[in-house]
């Protein structure tokens, strides 16, 4: 539903970044990944339970960026701190922005003008809600570079607790 919009109108799409809601961003060093960053990893992931998001509506960061809220965003949030807690020299977006607010980025000003994501934004609005099951945290990994960017390791979230009645 955004791939076609995203291909022109996201940055990160021309690295061969997928559609996705960032948990943290910068991480570890491509090069540095091992086995050791990797078991510390899905430490924090299993530490957050599988959960179902809703994408009901887009929103904006001012008129640059054109994003899909994640409902309920708590879960992403959630999941941001266990893996900053397990990476502390990594926060999140390198500490830019005190309130990290989870979101799926469709375009971007910088490569378009308004009316361009404002089309993309009814597009994309037609086809919503879209509904999913978070069930994993995909490491993905590389540089600005085109289609540089490859999945690393799927790291498979904490299983739903179930409530008996």
């Amino acid at each position: 539903m955004v791939g076609k919009h995203r291909q022109t109108l996201d940055a990160a799409a021309a690295w061969g970044v997928p559609a996705h809601v960032t948990v943290l961003y910068p991480f570890v060093e491509p090069t540095a990944v091992d086995e050791s960053v990797i078991a510390t990893l899905m430490a924090a992931v299993s530490s957050v339970s599988s959960f179902d998001c809703c994408f009901r509506r887009t929103q904006w960061f001012g008129e640059d960026v054109l994003w899909l809220e994640p409902e309920p965003a708590e879960p992403f949030r959630t999941l941001t701190t266990a893996v900053w807690a397990a990476f502390p020299q990594h926060p999140p977006y390198g500490g830019a922005h005190h309130d990290v607010i989870p979101h799926l980025t469709i375009a971007e000003r910088r490569l378009a003008d308004l009316p361009a994501l404002q089309a993309a934004e009814n597009d994309v609005q037609s086809g919503l809600p879209l509904t999913t099951t978070i069930d994993r945290l995909v490491l993905i990994a590389g540089t600005q570079a085109p289609r540089s960017w490859s999945v690393v390791g799927e790291l498979p979230l904490g299983e739903r607790s179930t409530v008996s009645a």
